[in-house]
This record gives C-alpha cells, sequence and structure tokens, in this order.
C-alpha cells in the first residue's frame, strides 16, 4: 500500500514538472526578439510636374512645388549665398531646406547637370584673395570691372551690384553695405575708412525700392522711354526687378508705347520724387514711329520659328520669350502646341492667344528610333536624358522599341512625352 502511495506521487510530481516546462516555454515566446519592420512609404510624383530649371523659379512657383513659405526663403537666400545661381543638381540637394525624399520626387524633372564642371562650386565668403585700397571711394559709382580690379572675383563683384540694385541702386549707408553677405568681416574693416558714404542708414529708407530713400548720384541724358530696354532703366537708378516692372507696364499693359508723361508717372514703381528727377530728361517719340512695332502678322508665324523679338512685339516680357526659346531649343522644335503650355516661367493667357493664332510646322523636328538615336541627342534631350544611359545599354542586345520602353518601365505620362520624339 504505501509503495503504491509512493508511485502515485511521483507520478503527480512528473505530470507537475512537465506542465511547469511547457507553462515556461509558452510564455518565453513573449519574449523573443522579432525583426524591426520597416515601412516603405512611396513619395508619389505630382502629375502636373514637368521639366523646369530651378533658377527660374520665383516665390510662387517653388510653393506650387510643395515647399513652404519659411522653406522657400530659405531656398531663395542659398541661392543668393552660393552666387545667385544654382550649377549642378548636387549644389541644390544641399540646400537643407530640400529633404532627400523631396529631391527625389524633383530630381528627374531639374534641368541641371549632376555636378558642376570641374567638381567644384565657387565658395564666395572663403575665397582667399588679396583686397587692395588706396583712395577713397563711393561703391555706388563701382562697375563690376573696377570691384575685381580691387581683388574680388568675377561673381563677386556681380553679386555685390546685384545688392546694390536689391537696395534700390544705392548701398545708402556704411552699415547697409557691411550687410552685404559677400564682403567678410576682414575685407569690410579693409575698406570701411576709404568708404564715402554716411555711417547710419537713414531713417526713411525702405529697402523695398519702391521710393528712394536717398536722390541718387546718377548723370542724366535726354532719353526716349520707348525705346529704353531694361539695362537702359537701369542706368537710370532703377534696381534689375523695378526695371523689368516698367519694360513690362509699356509693353503689355500700354501695348508698347508710353504716350504721355501722366503715362509713366502712373507706373507704381517710379516715385514721384524719381519722376521729378527723370522729367526734364524725358522725351517720347511720336506714335507714328512706333508703328512698325505693330507689323507681324502672327497667323503666318511659325512657332517653331517665331523670334524672341516677335514674342516681345506680341506683348510676352524678357522672361517669358526666353523660357518659350530656350525649352523649344532644348526639345529641337515642338511638336505640339500644349508643349509650349507646359514650359516654365511663361504668361499662360498670353501664350494660350498666341498658340490659337500662329501656326506649328513639325516638319523640320527631329525623329528617331531608340536604336537609331545619337547619344548627343538621347543625353541632351530633357525628355530623354535621365533614361539615356539604360536607352544605350538595352540597345547593345535589343533592337525593338517596344521591348527598350517595355524594360524602360517608364511611368505612362513619361512613355508619352518620349513617343512624341520616336518615329
Amino acid at each position: 500500500m504505501m509503495r503504491k502511495n509512493y508511485y502515485h506521487k511521483l507520478a503527480f510530481m512528473g505530470m507537475l514538472l512537465i506542465v511547469l516546462l511547457a507553462f515556461q516555454k509558452y510564455t518565453s515566446r513573449e519574449k523573443e526578439n522579432f525583426p524591426e519592420i520597416k515601412f516603405i512609404i512611396e513619395h508619389p510624383v505630382s502629375p502636373n510636374l514637368t521639366d523646369f530649371d530651378p533658377n527660374n523659379l520665383d516665390e510662387m512657383q517653388w510653393k506650387h512645388l510643395g515647399f513652404s513659405e519659411k522653406q522657400v526663403s530659405t531656398i531663395l537666400n542659398y541661392k543668393k549665398i552660393v552666387g545667385g545661381e544654382f550649377t549642378s543638381k548636387e549644389q541644390l540637394k544641399k540646400c537643407y531646406a530640400i529633404s532627400p525624399e523631396k529631391f527625389t520626387e524633383l530630381e528627374s524633372f531639374i534641368l541641371l547637370p549632376e555636378t558642376a564642371k570641374g567638381g567644384h562650386f565657387e565658395k564666395f565668403t572663403n575665397e582667399k584673395r588679396e583686397i587692395v585700397v588706396s583712395k577713397k571711394f563711393n561703391p555706388d559709382r563701382l562697375s563690376s570691372s573696377e570691384w575685381m580690379k580691387m581683388g574680388f572675383s568675377e561673381k563677386q563683384a556681380e553679386a555685390i551690384l546685384k545688392y546694390k540694385n536689391y537696395l534700390g541702386g544705392s548701398f545708402v549707408s556704411k552699415e547697409k553695405f557691411k550687410e552685404c553677405f559677400i564682403i567678410s568681416s576682414e575685407n569690410y574693416s579693409k575698406l570701411e575708412p576709404y568708404l564715402l558714404l554716411p555711417a547710419q542708414t537713414p531713417d526713411h529708407f525702405k529697402k523695398s525700392g519702391n521710393q528712394y530713400a536717398i536722390k541718387s548720384d546718377i548723370r542724366y541724358h535726354t532719353f526716349d522711354p520707348n525705346v529704353l530696354d531694361l539695362n537702359g532703366w537701369k542706368a537710370l537708378g532703377f534696381s534689375e526687378k523695378q526695371a523689368g516692372t516698367i519694360v513690362n507696364y509699356r509693353d503689355r499693359n500700354l501695348r508698347g508705347s508710353f504716350k504721355s508723361l501722366e503715362d509713366i508717372q502712373k507706373c507704381f514703381v517710379i516715385s514721384d520724387e524719381k519722376f521729378q528727377e527723370l522729367k526734364p530728361y524725358i522725351k517720347l517719340t511720336p506714335t507714328t514711329n512706333l508703328i512698325q512695332k505693330q507689323e507681324t502678322d502672327f497667323s503666318k508665324v511659325d512657332l517653331n520659328l517665331i523670334t524672341f523679338k516677335q514674342l516681345l512685339e506680341f506683348g510676352l516680357d524678357e522672361k517669358s520669350a526666353g523660357s518659350m526659346i530656350g525649352f523649344r531649343k532644348k526639345l529641337r522644335g515642338f511638336v505640339n502646341k500644349q508643349q509650349i503650355l507646359e514650359t516654365y516661367n511663361i504668361d499662360k493667357n498670353l501664350v494660350q492667344k498666341l498658340i490659337s493664332i500662329a501656326s506649328l510646322d513639325i516638319s523640320n523636328v527631329p525623329k528617331y528610333t531608340l536604336t537609331e538615336a545619337p547619344e548627343e541627342w538621347l543625353k541632351d534631350h530633357p525628355y530623354f536624358k535621365y533614361s539615356a544611359d539604360k536607352i544605350i545599354f538595352y540597345r547593345t542586345t535589343y533592337t525593338d522599341d517596344k521591348k527598350i520602353l517595355k524594360l524602360l518601365k517608364l511611368k505612362p505620362e513619361y512613355e508619352e512625352r518620349m513617343k512624341l520624339y520616336l518615329k
């Protein structure tokens, strides 16, 4: 009987041990270190994006690309720091306001080389040059070449003049001159004793340029405001932006000419004070001499041959006309009118009117098969250059365009753009 009880206890202990082992194994599963799962989020590309040159974008256009007001401000300031122009994608990518994800989204549309020529950029503020100055001078009167003689590089000199124009055509004071980011503290210390400028900025100065804080020291001469171009207005003391506004106001709002002094005075970037300075020197051309501006019959003009001058005559500003001609040149010709409306920096309403009047001859636009297209053409054409290396590789094996297009795995809209220029 005792032996029987002993075996019962032994069996019970065995069962308890099995239960404990099973429980331990079950609970230990919760402590296993499972690999961390990372979800890859694809950043979709906006279907409205087209090729663009970031050097031509204004504040509103950067916002249309999805950047906030603060990010846009940072990008434009960065552009000034690198000399007023982005030279490559590599340089643009370094702007911290553009996230890696956002840059990847935009990269294939950016009309810039991958890297700058020579593999480096000119950095203004770190450039070690000896600045030499021997006599007192008014920096408002110095030309680009005179700044270069002093020891600044060509791009630095251009940036200094752009800063002066930004202030409204004058450095105004030593205080404002010192704020020019191109001029280091060390160089300013050398220049300061020789500057013929007041030490402090006048209280009434407004850097917006809509009014002149101080009377400019310009030598005026008789001029015809109806034949003055952008540089001509700048020579009268206006900033580049102000000069562009005046030219646009004349060519677009007034259809090519100021008819009276009152027309000039109404231009909002010309202050009353500035107008009184200019008034004695203004000589208006009789409108009979301006008839030649209306000579072109745009219904007989080919959009693939229209000139820069004719676009200005139609009413486009220089920026719009330049963008349209530049984009056409890269494409080797438009093949449909919709492409013109996709050009950046154009007045779409005015261009829509133009393309509804003018014709488009595509007979001279070069087209190739993918297997025959010259490498230079593939690598330079906006619609092909980002796939050029793959095309060149695939066509060593395949001779069928359809097969190569399939291997490229392009988005439908990109493939359709390519087909516009394929035989």
